[in-house]
């Protein structure tokens, strides 16, 4: 099998190679996949730079999720079969040809999906699930304010937000964003800073009921800024590079909610109702609701490529792998 490795924590991702390795041998219980295709994910690059929560013994492969096809099963396993086109991961090895798993790591591709879509869709679609069932309860005709919207949890929580009836503000960087979420169907776009004072006027001057934030910095600054008394202010990552901090001062005066969300954790927290989150992801996806937007496909042999695209905030959407 081929695989792309790291054997060294490093800044620069492009220190990872792609290697020929031996298959990793099959146990009770566990599934061998052909990998066709895997979604890239900022965690990737952090994992690599040593600057993720989870930190795996080198060597390792990188990548959290992707599609392929059930090759060989283990002693056991009675919920797929051979043949069968699957979906899944964990926080590493999916930039590889094949991937080893337990049968509960994978799961059936949902109906109607190809292996690029089905790629690109859990981990961002999960996160903006978890975020507006599970945490900021976004009720129909409410408004909320999504940062950092035309990347992948971006585009992943516009879609869930129209899909039950919020009024959607989106906010991005570029012009060309911009005008891909105006597409999309966002109610107002705006750039990704200075916003404040148009969603106050857009909210005629209550602010956004539940505010999205993966980018943190000065985004989140200006969102506590805006946000609605009995708001939420939904914390997803931090891809702007600087963790923020608030006065709590600011939400008891307000009156909001600062509510983190980790979509794994929450599931692992919570075992049923993590089985019930996927479920429900996979159920919207065969009914057409869920659409992941992927920008640009890459050859394993170019996974660097595709993360540094990804690193350098030229995705739109996603950017998958394909083998």
């Amino acid at each position: 099998m081929k695989a792309i490795v790291c054997r060294e924590i490093a800044e620069d991702i492009g220190t990872v190679r792609l290697e020929e390795l031996p298959s990793p041998p099959l146990k009770a219980g566990e599934v061998r996949v052909a990998m066709r295709a895997a979604s890239v994910n900022f965690p990737d690059i952090l994992t690599i730079q040593g600057k993720y929560q989870h930190k795996p013994p080198l060597p390792f492969t990188p990548g959290m999720e992707g599609a392929g096809d059930v090759i060989e099963i283990g002693d056991g396993v009675t919920k797929l079969k051979v043949g069968d086109r699957v979906v899944g991961g964990a926080k590493t090895d999916a930039f590889a040809t094949e991937v080893v798993a337990g049968e509960n790591g994978m799961r059936p591709i949902p109906q109607g999906m190809d292996y690029i879509a089905a790629a690109a869709f859990p981990a961002a679609y999960l996160t903006a699930y978890v975020a507006f069932y599970r945490r900021g309860a976004l009720q129909k005709g409410e408004t909320v304010l999504i940062h950092g919207a035309a990347g992948g949890v971006g585009v992943a929580a516009v879609d869930l937000a129209l899909h039950l009836g919020a009024r959607v503000i989106a906010t991005a960087s570029s012009d060309e964003k911009r005008n891909f979420l105006n597409q999309r169907g966002c109610h107002l776009v705006l750039p990704s800073s200075g916003f404040r004072e148009a969603v106050k006027e857009f909210t005629g001057g209550r602010g956004a009921d539940v505010i999205y934030d993966p980018v943190g910095g000065d985004v989140f600054d200006e969102s506590a800024r805006c946000i609605a008394f009995d708001g939420r202010l939904l914390i997803i990552g931090f891809t702007s590079g600087r963790i923020p901090t608030i006065s709590v001062n600011m939400p008891l005066i307000k009156g909001y909610s600062v509510v983190g969300v980790r979509a794994g954790e929450y599931g692992r927290q919570f075992p049923e109702r993590g089985r019930e989150n996927m479920a429900a992801i996979d159920r919207l996806a065969a009914e057409g609701v869920i659409r992941p937007y992927v920008c640009q496909t890459f050859p394993l042999d170019r996974a660097v490529d595709a993360m540094r695209m990804l690193q350098t905030r030229k995705v739109i959407g996603k950017v998958v792998v394909t083998m």
